[in-house]
């Protein structure tokens, strides 16, 4: 619940399922009216107990029984404090009491508390302690006040303090009028001081809040700002340019130097103070070098410089000092790259002089390191990887060969870690293998520069033996595991937008114990690895699920049920958070909709996902954050389901399948129908089939009965006219005797009625009912007008005919005369076509 109170209003706030704030007034509860204009000025928890501070009463209420209890005053009642458990309150003009046993007594009346407005009170080593808006800080001791004898309070008398708040490390924390915020520790002194040159909105803080993560939350008069005291990361921002870019930094002599792209500056590690210039230094630093825990020298763009406390005096003014060496079994000796190759230092009696340049290499050497075999690796990241023989005395070059086994890298560099020459670009990791004489690619160190998106190699080795590497969204360092003596890589989430360093010129120092200072384009960072390695896992919380309709109508939805949703309804939104209030670790967010895929959406910064046209069935929408690398403790769910359309109801289902067997049963019957029409056909086919086939027989039949009647025809004619040539050649001759019983043979022959009648069966079994036809139309006709009919039905011409009737061809053309007046037939009518209709 979140107590709010107003003008003559207070009650509560409160998270429905929704996810939405609903508001309960309590004044239904409290049993009576406030007073006239009566406003809430302060609201305080203790216990059960929720306290409500008007001018002139405090509310108590029991948060467990819903009762209420007042305390009221004739005279204004200022401000009240909760202080170790106890309730305190100021009225004007009288001092300030104490809530005992649910009664006020005046604890303190001491004119110099009395007459200043108190801020808070606070309980440090037993003792109460007073922070005036005028005065500072008061110390109570036996019922009086004295001021408290501290640091803080010389600066805090001149800033108007207005609201404070003791933290749960002890520490106090000041909100001031016009100066921002100080932190003060339980001795009195000012560790912080935040404003707006370092981050703050606005110099105006009017109320403090300390959260159960310890972050603190600043009210403002323009907004509200949260600052993380508890952070592995400070920054310090150099808002008005003086000290520029920080290239370098180094810790000697317990004063911290930043080398910056303005010159050298220098700070006491124990003095709040800030960072002095170093006088003579103006310009680029590129390098600070402790030598021997003895001097401390300056690589410069100017030349070399020996520092002493904040004096800086000039070695050598050979322009372009990139950094130093030890040189390994000489104490007296140090080696240093430049812009134009490699010089030896020397240290004397009468201090550093250069010794010699090395003779035989010119080449830019910003990067370079000593092996054990007396060679120098020059790296030049534009030309590659020199490999250098230099004589006993280091002055000149013996040898001088590329490396053929690194190519040319963007951003490479090359350090000497744990004793091997390491050499880092974009590719990778490369490690010199003294026994091949040659450099190797380290898997186990690659993903340092390679898991990421590659941004530099630079790599850096700070005195505690580790190796640190830069990306786009973190730093890494490596430390060895003591057991297995492999190496393990650390992260620390700082993306590139909050480091704003020039690339390839990343730098990394440890300042004291774990704390690091990394170095920025307006200030430095200092972070805690130890914090880092120790930082809890963060937990994703479901804030509110939204639905939005087709009309655009925006519904919440109750989180604490399960989600049942009409097809086609809208478009579901979902939105989440972690809790996450450091600048630099970013949070992101991965979902996952079971029931539409099973694959986890790609990391996001997004704290929303929006679904719409979800197909019906059943869902389980997950989400997980991480902030840097490290991974959410939990998984946040919420199961759900997409009902199916109208159409695919359940009564629609079963009109479906009523409909489904309603078509089964009609398409039935229609079949049934149908196979009985076309069995019917079939029958009929068949039948037609067989008739065809009798028909077939019978015209074959026919075609054998023509074949008879035709043979038998062309016998008669055939006999019938051998007959005839046989008694023509009888008649002729004059010497044949009994010619005469001959030629009366053949005439009997050629008259030989059992011809006919087989000729007749013949014709009848071919051309049936045509003579019964002929006699009924004709019965006038005699039999031989009937044979002449036959011969005409045949489509005999008259020379076929003569010789069937023994006559001549005229005496033929004759009877068709004779015949064709007996049938009275018109004289346009053919006798042989009328024959051949009947």
């Amino acid at each position: 619940k979140i107590f709010a109170g107003c003008y003559m209003e207070f009650g509560y706030w409160s998270r429905a399922a929704s996810g939405t704030l609903e508001y309960t007034s309590l004044l239904p509860q409290l049993g009576r009216t406030m007073r006239d204009d009566e406003q809430i000025w302060s609201i305080i928890q203790l216990d059960e107990w929720v306290i409500f501070q008007s001018p002139q009463t405090l509310y108590f209420y029991n948060t467990i029984q819903h009762t209420f209890r007042t305390i009221q005053s004739d005279k204004l009642i200022l401000k009240i404090f909760k202080v170790d458990g106890s309730i305190y309150y100021t009225v004007r003009n009288e001092g300030v009491y104490k809530i005992e046993n649910g009664k006020s007594h005046l604890v303190i009346d001491d004119v110099l508390i009395r007459d200043l407005r108190v801020i808070n009170i606070f309980k440090i080593d037993g003792r109460l302690i007073f922070l005036t808006s005028e005065s500072g800080f008061f110390r109570m001791n036996n019922a009086r006040a004295s001021a408290w004898e501290i640091p803080a309070n010389e600066i805090l008398k001149h800033t108007n303090p207005y609201c404070a708040l003791q933290l749960q490390n002890g520490k106090m924390a000041v909100g001031t009028i016009s100066d921002g915020i100080y932190i003060v520790t339980p001795d009195g002194k000012i560790e912080y001081h935040i404003d707006q040159e370092n981050g703050l909105s606005n110099n105006t803080v009017l109320s403090i809040f300390e959260d159960q993560e310890k972050n603190l939350w600043i009210g403002l008069d323009n907004g509200i700002n949260c600052i993380n005291l508890t952070s592995p990361i400070q920054a310090f921002y150099n808002n008005d340019g003086v000290l520029g870019t920080v290239y370098i930094s180094k810790v000697f002599n317990n004063t911290l130097y930043l080398g910056t792209n303005q010159g050298l500056f220098c700070k006491r590690l124990d003095d709040p103070a800030g960072f002095k210039f170093v006088e003579g230094t103006s310009g680029q630093v590129w390098d600070l070098h402790v030598f021997n825990d003895e001097d401390l020298l300056c690589g410069h763009h100017l030349g070399t410089f020996v520092i002493v406390g904040d004096k800086a005096q000039i070695i050598d003014n050979t322009l372009g000092t990139w950094t130093f060496k030890d040189i390994p079994g000489r104490k007296n000796l140090l080696l240093k790259g430049n812009y134009d190759g490699l010089y030896v230092m020397e240290k004397g009696s009468y201090g550093w002089i250069v010794r010699n340049k090395v003779d035989g290499f010119k080449s830019s050497s910003r990067f370079f390191e000593l092996d054990d075999g007396h060679h120098i690796w020059v790296n030049h990241e534009y030309k590659g990887v020199y490999k250098l023989l230099l004589d006993a005395d280091f002055t000149k070059v013996l040898e001088m060969a590329m490396e053929p086994s690194l190519t040319v890298g963007r951003g490479s560099s090359l350090v000497k870690y744990r004793g091997n020459i390491l050499y880092a670009s974009e590719e990778g990791v490369y490690r010199y293998d003294t026994s091949q004489e040659t450099f190797i690619y380290d898997s186990l160190l690659s993903p340092i520069v390679t898991s990421e998106k590659y941004i530099t190699g630079k790599l850096v080795v700070d005195d505690k033996d580790r190796l640190w590497a830069f990306s786009g969204e973190n730093l890494y360092y490596v430390t060895i595991n003591h057991l297995s003596n492999k190496p393990k890589i650390n992260t620390v989430a700082i993306p590139l937008k909050h480091r704003k360093m020039t690339l390839s010129f990343e730098n990394i120092a440890r300042t004291q114990d774990d704390i690091y200072l990394l170095g920025t384009a307006n200030g430095f960072l200092s972070i805690d690895i130890s914090k880092v390695e120790h930082t809890k896992a963060p937990h994703v919380y479901l804030n509110a699920i939204t639905l939005r309709d087709i009309d655009n109508h925006l519904t919440a939805v109750n989180m604490d049920e399960y989600g049942s949703y009409k097809f086609n309804s809208g478009i579901l939104n979902f939105n989440f958070s972690v809790p996450n209030y450091s600048k630099y670790s970013e949070t992101r967010y991965q979902y996952q909709l079971q029931g539409l895929s099973s694959r986890w959406s790609d990391w996001s910064d997004e704290s929303a996902a929006r679904f719409e046209n979800l197909s019906f069935g059943d869902y389980v929408f997950k989400v997980r954050a991480k902030i840097g690398t490290i991974q959410s403790e939990n998984t946040t769910q919420y199961p759900f389901e997409v009902k199916r359309p109208w159409y695919l109801s359940n009564p629609a289902l079963g009109a479906y399948f009523l409909s489904l067997l309603l078509t089964g049963f009609i398409t039935h019957k229609a079949y049934k129908r149908h196979y009985s029409k076309k069995l019917i056909n079939k029958q009929l086919e068949n039948e037609r089939i067989i008739i065809q086939i009798k028909n077939e027989q019978l015209n074959l039949d026919i075609e054998n009965k023509n074949r008879e009647l035709a043979l038998s025809k062309m016998n008669i004619i055939k006999k019938n006219e051998l007959l005839s040539s046989i008694k023509k050649e009888l008649k002729a001759s004059e010497k044949a005797k009994n010619i005469d019983s001959v030629v009366n043979l053949i005439d009997r022959n050629l008259n030989n009625t059992k011809d006919w009648e087989v000729f007749v069966r013949a014709f009848n079994n071919t051309d049936k009912g045509f003579l019964d036809k002929l006699k009924s139309l004709h019965p006038n006709l005699t039999p031989n007008d009937l044979r002449f009919c036959v011969y005409l039905r045949l489509n005999l011409s008259s020379k076929e005919i003569a010789p069937l009737l023994n006559i001549s061809v005229k005496s033929v053309e004759t009877r068709r005369y004779r015949l064709r007046k007996r049938m009275n037939l018109p004289h346009e009518e053919g006798l042989v076509n009328y024959i051949l209709s009947l």
